[in-house]
């Protein structure tokens, strides 16, 4: 029986630590020094995270990863998206590949879902665009040190319309054994004042579930705009977790990259409920 092909770590080493005792340190440590959100009392459905280096943005994307630990046995499905920086692509991309490592270990891609997916015309098979990707990777270590069991639907997702995300992320909503986890840092290289300014009004736009967000105001924005706007009609509400810039984190405020978490909780029944601004 042929071994199924496993997606090597790209950016161990680079964006978070390549030894596994330092990676599973560093993790818990961050995780530990977490923020819990006071008026957050139910676990999320979804969270939006960032994906830079450690460094930069690992403190801030902790603040949404600890918002599952309650959650540590029951999720068994994570269902990643995020932008792919390095191959130009439309549509969604799902990997031929059938686990992702990192130094802590291989996880790996739910089949079912796999099988699911491919048979979907927005949906292409390449491992091409997955290869050097760290969108999705920095987000397994936390995953990893978080849950007990769980397997992965690694998406990465280009230009394409808010509603064909939003119908993608209805196929795989599933119930509370499966997370939604979005990776996407917000403005790009501004002056620390000027972004600022645009995360603010980023921030706004997505406590407000407006799927009309635009490539200089996140990298993941074709991702993003699927969630809010699968999140607006099944009127999960949204909590602002975190909002920093890599000038808050790692000092240098000349050219700075923004960075927000974000919770999206899902309530029982048809209620609506009032958005947090």
């Amino acid at each position: 029986m042929a071994i199924a092909p496993i997606r090597p770590a790209a950016v161990a080493g680079h964006f978070y630590p390549s030894d596994p005792e330092q990676l599973r340190t560093q993790v818990s440590e961050m995780l530990a020094a977490a923020l819990p959100a006071e008026d957050l009392t139910t676990p999320p459905k979804a969270i939006l995270v960032p994906h830079a280096g450690y460094l930069y943005s690992g403190a801030i994307a902790a603040n949404a990863y600890c918002t599952l630990q309650s959650l540590h046995t029951r999720i068994r499905r994570v269902v990643l998206l995020g932008p792919a920086h390095r191959v130009p692509i439309r549509g969604v991309v799902l990997p031929a590949a059938q686990g992702f490592r990192t130094p802590l270990g291989v996880v790996p891609v739910d089949e079912a879902s796999w099988n699911l997916l491919r048979e979907l015309p927005e949906v292409r098979v390449d491992d091409r665009p997955h290869a050097g990707e760290h969108s999705l990777e920095v987000q397994l270590p936390f995953l990893q040190t978080l849950l007990e069991r769980f397997e992965i639907v690694p998406l990465l997702v280009g230009h394409g319309t808010p509603a064909a995300v939003a119908d993608l992320l209805d196929i795989l909503w599933g119930g509370p054994e499966t997370l939604i986890v979005v990776s996407s840092d917000l403005s790009h290289y501004l002056s620390y004042d000027d972004a600022r300014a645009l995360d603010r009004s980023t921030a706004r736009q997505l406590l407000e579930l407006r799927p009309a967000l635009q490539g200089e105001q996140c990298c993941g924005a074709h991702a993003l705009n699927g969630l809010l706007a699968v999140a607006a009609r099944r009127g999960l509400e949204p909590y602002l977790l975190d909002l920093r810039n890599s000038g808050d984190t790692a000092g240098d405020r000349s050219r700075v990259v923004g960075y927000a978490s974000v919770a999206f909780v899902e309530f029982p029944g048809d209620g609506v409920h009032a958005v947090r601004h």
